[in-house]
């Protein structure tokens, strides 16, 4: 019987990235998954395991179990979503029965070619140095066609899981975990919006049952796209049960003869949610952004924002610069409102010229002021859109996407950058400013949602970013998108911080970071100390809460510096000191997200790469139920190695905290396993307190 089965097995393959195994099998047809999870042993008989796979069948099915395969085809009677809906090009539907041709193997990829008459499809798996897989899915005609729907490469879902978690967020409020219990039938979510989208993030985690932070077994995916996206989470009537990610349903608009879907990024990990945490902070930080200057510190940034808005004046904006400058700011940015007639968000979009008005002698002075003071410029763009009230809307009316009478967006419409004139333009303008003057940073934003769904104005989208990227590589562009609107690895291929959301009250900030660093490194998130009395929500909150959580993250602040007391200054220039000593191993070393045992509390560890220290920020968002703090836990560290670990800032302890707190008297020496069995105590805190504690191995 054994012998029988193996057989049957066509071709077989294997693929290892980090402490993952994906193993894949053909018996003529598409190819399959059969195994995806902990890295198996180099002796592992894949002839066995593809054998181990198979199903039994059993009443009310069909004869032949359909397979569960990189692309599920219509017509093989498989039981759940297929991953390819096509059409000739008349709109007749296409039920292609592909055949597997022929591999391809490298020694980090592999490409699996299957063929139907008239159609090639090739699915593409790569193992990233990262630890991460990559796959991408191309299908190819030799004719017109129309592809209404085409999913990455369809990865198997655990069958040990009753949970799994996706992200659901709005503007100010982004970044937020949905726990979702499997159940038969299909978990779909689509984002129609032409970005990545507060809404529906392209990521999901997939933890099986009893996964924490710190322990057990997850698997993620992230599809790697910028123009939205439609997500299936399906368990088939059999119990199977299946992922697909690709471009939102109809997005490919047009007729064409190739088509090809974005990288889906895979993760497996046995050591927690953390273990897809650390994959995905490594894989985005060292593999998918290309900075400018890897060499270069993260530099401390001010953004002029909520001091001014569109109130622009040399005289101000070089007092905020000196104060700035002074609290220890490295870069600023000067934001909306510097163009065209720009005296709020109803005009002149589109027109990238310097408004003569505001600034009579242009942007030189400033710039020329905010460089002597030791720091350099960065200037806010909005490249793909467009006020209906600008001189570029009304010379070319017929550069909008979707009809001029459309429903606007803060007060715009959006270019059709599907169109190579638009482009041309827009790297034109945009290219002009930054080569007419000493700028080294683009705050890049997009505000307004797609009237339409089309990958073209993403594509077109990607190629500006490229060719500007290209004429300026000493640039950094930040991706801003209403704020979260449009985070993924798709943007930050193009980019080298994202702006995670424009509340920047840091209570709400301390949630979305935490969870956030599920997917998100440091050095890539930008994180701003704002005004007392927040912006976006009204909360009041001391100045050292503020300060420390920001410096979570790529530390900067967003207030006017001339309006904050000599005690505030006092704090925030301490923070931005101690950041600019932490940075370096911070921004390079991995976010640890801790089970905390009060969820008052908010946790988690920073930890180098090497091991050798660490940082413990510990945010008290509420009161807690009980009278005094609940032990934490830490991770990642060596059980033998014994660590000194400091109270950073004892100073903020409330009057309520009157007990013998050792953290508090000084350091202590503790072993690894001691910090990660028992934990640290930390003193009693008020809410909208950071507790930081540093750890040094011995």
């Amino acid at each position: 019987m054994t012998e029988d089965l193996r057989s049957r097995v066509a071709a077989l393959w294997r693929m290892d990235a980090g402490g993952q195994t994906l193993a894949l099998t053909s018996e003529g047809g598409l190819p399959s998954v059969i195994y995806w999870g902990a890295r198996l042993p180099e002796a592992e008989d894949l002839a066995q395991l593809a054998a181990s796979a198979r199903h039994d069948l059993t009443g009310g099915m069909l004869d032949q179990l359909s397979p569960l395969t990189l692309t599920p085809e219509s017509g093989r009677a498989f039981a759940g979503q297929p991953g390819l809906i096509c059409a000739e090009a008349d709109g007749t539907p296409l039920h292609a029965l592909f055949r597997f041709d022929r591999a391809e193997r490298q020694a980090d990829s592999l490409t699996l070619i299957s063929r139907a008459p008239g159609l090639t499809l090739t699915h593409r798996i790569t193992a990233q140095a990262t630890g991460v897989f990559t796959l991408q899915t191309v299908l190819e005609a030799a004719r017109d066609i129309r592809v209404q729907w085409l999913a990455a490469p369809v990865l198997p879902a655990p069958q040990a899981a009753d949970h799994m978690i996706d992200v659901h967020g709005r503007w100010v409020r982004e970044f937020h975990l949905n726990h979702v219990a499997w159940t038969p039938g299909i978990r779909a979510r689509e984002a129609r919006t032409g970005r990545s989208g507060h809404e529906h993030p392209p990521y999901l985690i997939l933890p099986e049952t009893g996964c924490s932070n710190t322990q057990g077994a997850a698997f993620a995916l992230h599809y790697a796209w910028s123009g939205g996206h439609r997500m299936l989470a399906e368990e088939l009537p059999d119990g199977r049960r299946q992922v697909q990610f690709g471009a939102p349903l109809g997005a490919e608009t047009a007729a064409g003869r190739r088509f090809e879907t974005a990288e889906l990024v895979a993760v497996y990990s046995d050591t927690g949610l953390n273990g897809i945490a650390t994959a995905f902070q490594r894989d985005i930080r060292d593999r998918v952004v290309s900075w400018p200057n890897p060499a270069r510190p993260r530099p401390v940034h001010y953004n002029c924002w909520e001091a001014i808005y569109f109130d622009h004046s040399l005289a101000d904006l070089t007092q905020i610069a000196d104060r700035a400058a002074a609290l220890g700011a490295e870069r600023f940015v000067l934001d909306d409102g510097w163009f065209g007639r720009r005296d709020d968000d109803t005009r002149s979009l589109g027109d990238w010229t310097v408004d003569r008005s505001k600034w009579p002698d242009g942007l030189q002075p400033l710039i020329a002021h905010v460089r002597s003071l030791g720091m350099t410029f960065g200037l806010w763009f909005e490249p793909e859109m467009v006020n209906p009230d600008s001189d570029l809307c009304r010379a070319h009316p017929d550069w909008v996407l979707g009809p001029l009478d459309q429903v606007t967006g803060r007060n715009q419409l959006v270019l059709d950058l599907g169109r190579a004139e638009v482009r041309d333009h827009l790297f034109d303008a945009v290219s002009a400013i930054l080569s007419d003057h000493a700028i080294d940073y683009i705050k890049w934003d997009h505000n307004r949602l797609l009237p339409v769904v089309d990958t073209a104005q993403t594509h077109g989208a990607y190629d500006l970013f490229d060719r500007l990227r290209a004429a300026h590589p000493g640039v950094e562009i930040e991706s801003c998108a209403s704020g979260g609107g449009r985070i993924d690895a798709g943007i930050l291929a193009r980019t080298h911080r994202i702006w995670l959301s424009d509340c920047i009250d840091a209570e709400e900030r301390l949630r979305m970071q935490h969870d956030a660093a599920l997917f998100l490194p440091s050095c890539v998130t930008g994180s701003h100390v704002g005004a007392e009395h927040s912006h976006t929500t009204g909360r009041a909150l001391p100045m050292a809460f503020r300060a420390w959580v920001a410096a979570q993250r790529h530390f900067g602040f967003e207030m006017d510096p001339r309006r904050i007391s000599d005690a505030d200054a006092a704090v925030l220039t301490e923070v931005t000191a101690w950041y600019k000593a932490n940075r370096d191993w911070m921004m390079a070393g991995t976010i640890l997200r801790l089970d905390s045992a009060d969820p008052s509390v908010t946790a988690e560890m920073q930890l180098a790469a090497d091991g050798g220290r660490f940082v413990v920020f510990a945010g008290q968002n509420a009161q807690s139920v009980q009278s005094l703090p609940r032990p934490l836990r830490l991770t990642g560290l060596d059980p033998a190695a014994r660590y000194r670990i400091t109270l950073r800032n004892a100073v903020d302890a409330p009057p309520q905290s009157r007990g013998p707190n050792a953290l508090k008297a000084g350091p202590l020496t503790l072993t690894g396993r001691a910090l990660m069995g028992q934990g640290i105590l930390l003193p009693v805190a008020w809410p909208a307190t950071m507790w930081v504690t540093e750890g040094e191995r011995l």
